[in-house]
C-alpha cells in the first residue's frame, strides 16, 4: 500500500515531487504560521520554551503571527488536558492535542498546548493521500490555547473537547518533558509526517507509552483517531463523568471558546 501511494505521488507530483519524497528538510518556503519550529531549553528544574505560537486570528486564512519565549518550572506543571476534534466530514478522523497546566504564584494558572501537525508550505493544503506519501514534514506547534483552540472553534467552526486527564503531576511532568524533548529532535531532524504511522495521535500514544510501558494499546482507537477520546475513556485516561456520551458533552467547549475569544482569561472560561 506504502508503495502504491509513493508511485502515485510520484506520478501526480512529476520531477520535484520525487525530490521532496526521497528526504525530509527544515528549509522550505513555509506558511507563516509554521515558519518557526519551537525548542525548549532545559536548565535543571526550568525549561525555557523560545518560539511559543499565539497566532491573532480574524478569519482562518488572515492572522498575525507572534511567538515569544516563556519559561516554566517543571515543579509548577500540576495537570494535562487532552484536546479532541473531529473532521466534520469525517468525524473518524481527528486531530488531537495536549495541553499542559501550570500553577502560578498570583493567579490562575497557564497553559501550553503541544499540537502536532503537518508542516504547510506557502499555499499547500492536506490531503490524505499526500499524507502518506511523504509529501509533509512533521511538526510541533507549542502554542497558546487562543492559539490553537480559537482558530478551530472559531474560524474553522469545528467541534472542540477538552477532557481532563487523570495523569498526576509527576507523569504530567514525565510527559512535558518527553514532548518538548521530542520538539528539540524535530528542530534538528526532520521527519515525514505520516496519516498512518507519524502523526498526531500516535505520537501522543508514544508519549504515553514511554512514561509507562505499554499504557496505550494501538487499535483502530488510533488509527481512527477521532475514536481516541473512547479510547482513553475506557483505559481510564481521562476524568469520567457517568457514561461516556455524558463525558463527551461535558467536554463540548466550542460554544464556550466562541463567546470568549480573545479573553486573557480564556482558558478558565472554556474550562467552566
Amino acid at each position: 500500500m506504502r508503495a502504491i501511494l509513493l508511485v502515485t505521488a510520484i506520478a501526480f507530483l512529476g520531477c520535484n515531487g520525487f525530490g521532496k519524497i526521497i528526504a525530509p528538510s527544515n528549509v522550505r518556503n513555509w506558511s507563516a504560521d509554521q515558519a518557526v519550529l519551537p525548542y525548549a531549553e532545559f536548565h535543571g528544574n526550568e525549561v525555557t520554551i523560545h518560539n511559543v505560537r499565539q497566532c491573532r486570528y480574524f478569519t482562518s486564512d488572515v492572522y498575525v503571527v507572534a511567538h515569544d519565549d516563556r519559561t516554566y518550572n517543571l515543579a509548577n506543571l500540576q495537570a494535562v488536558d487532552f484536546f479532541v476534534v473531529p473532521f466534520a466530514n469525517m468525524p473518524a478522523i481527528a486531530h488531537t492535542m495536549l495541553s499542559f497546566e501550570f500553577a502560578t504564584a498570583d493567579g490562575p494558572p497557564t497553559h501550553l498546548v503541544a499540537s502536532v501537525e503537518i508542516r504547510k508550505e506557502e499555499g499547500e493544503e492536506y490531503a490524505t493521500w499526500k499524507g502518506s506519501a511523504r509529501q509533509y514534514e512533521l511538526m510541533y506547534v507549542l502554542a497558546d490555547e487562543r492559539d490553537v483552540v480559537q482558530v478551530r472553534a472559531n474560524h474553522r467552526d469545528e467541534d472542540v473537547y477538552l477532557y481532563r486527564t487523570t495523569a498526576t503531576p509527576e507523569q504530567s511532568r514525565q510527559l512535558f518533558v518527553d514532548v518538548v524533548s521530542r520538539a528539540n529532535e524535530l528542530a534538528s531532524r526532520p521527519e515525514f509526517y505520516d496519516t498512518v504511522t507519524n502523526n498526531c495521535t500516535t505520537n501522543i500514544a508514544r508519549h504515553i507509552n514511554r512514561i509507562t510501558p505499554n499504557r496505550i494499546r494501538y487499535d483502530y482507537h488510533i488509527l481512527l483517531p477521532g475514536y481516541s477520546d473512547k479510547l482513553a475513556y475506557e483505559e481510564g485516561l481521562i476524568e469520567r463523568h457517568g457514561t461516556f456520551e455524558e463525558t463527551k458533552a461535558r467536554a463540548y467547549i466550542s460554544p464556550l471558546a466562541i463567546m470568549h475569544a480573545n479573553r486573557d482569561d480564556f482558558s478558565q472560561l472554556i474550562r467552566r
